[in-house]
């Protein structure tokens, strides 16, 4: 690897010299072009940055909490597999969960709770988080469409996890890295971590000598110039 040993040192190289935009320009060089989920998938707080191995999570909508007429047993347990899907959790993942509508919130306090005791990194849902206070306080990372007291217990289940998801019509992995700040969250495949990292971590330094370039009048034409980047 060279840059990095293992996850940890480099989620703490992102954590402290890099950003979304910059990994997110690297994959457009490489012809990744559709790694950022929507705009609207936003951190509880504006200073939360989350970045660890997706955990996948696929949740449907439900409409009663448990049924008495159904052909499926899993339409009966409240949640669907929610528990065994948070209490999977490993360290340094990242519950990631989409395939329901926002129509309530998929992420809250308690989850939190049991998500940090697991050393996650973090919570991205495609719909709405709660509990807002308790997760602040917590500094537990979470990505959601904002904030919603509605509950998912009658009106969504968990049913499967650690599977291949599609999030805002992003293709995500088990494993991929989920890489998210106030400007977007994003998803660098797995086979195209090392080379976007790597050249993040080079454009990242190399943004520091065009910035430097400009505060002493350098033209913005000369800069590019003379650095390729901007």
């Amino acid at each position: 690897m060279g840059l990095w040993n293992n996850d940890k040192e480099l989620f703490e190289i992102a954590k402290k010299e890099l950003f979304t935009a910059l990994v997110g320009d690297v994959l457009d060089k490489m012809g990744y072009l559709h790694q950022f989920l929507s705009p609207n998938i936003k951190p509880l707080r504006k200073d939360m940055v989350i970045i660890g191995r997706a955990m996948t999570v696929l949740e449907a909508d439900v409409f009663s909490e448990s049924a008495n007429q159904t052909n499926n047993p899993m339409m009966k347990k409240p949640f669907g597999i929610m528990f065994e899907a948070l209490d999977s959790l490993k360290e340094n993942e990242v519950y990631i969960c989409s395939g329901s509508s926002p129509r309530y919130a998929l992420w809250g306090g308690l989850m939190s709770t049991r998500a940090l005791k697991l050393k996650s990194s973090g919570a991205v849902v495609d719909g709405y988080s709660r509990d807002s206070n308790e997760i602040e306080k917590l500094n537990f990372p979470t990505f959601s469409l904002g904030t919603y007291a509605q509950d998912q217990g009658p009106r969504g289940k968990v049913i499967d996890y650690r599977i291949p998801i599609e999030f805002n019509g992003v293709h995500i992995n088990p494993g991929d890295i989920v890489y998210g700040d106030r400007d977007g969250v994003l998803i660098i495949p797995k086979d195209a971590e090392n080379e976007a990292f790597e050249g993040a971590i080079e454009k990242a330094r190399g943004e520091k000598l065009v910035q430097k370039a400009l505060e002493a009048g350098m033209s913005t034409v000369e800069a590019f110039k003379k650095f390729g980047i901007m």
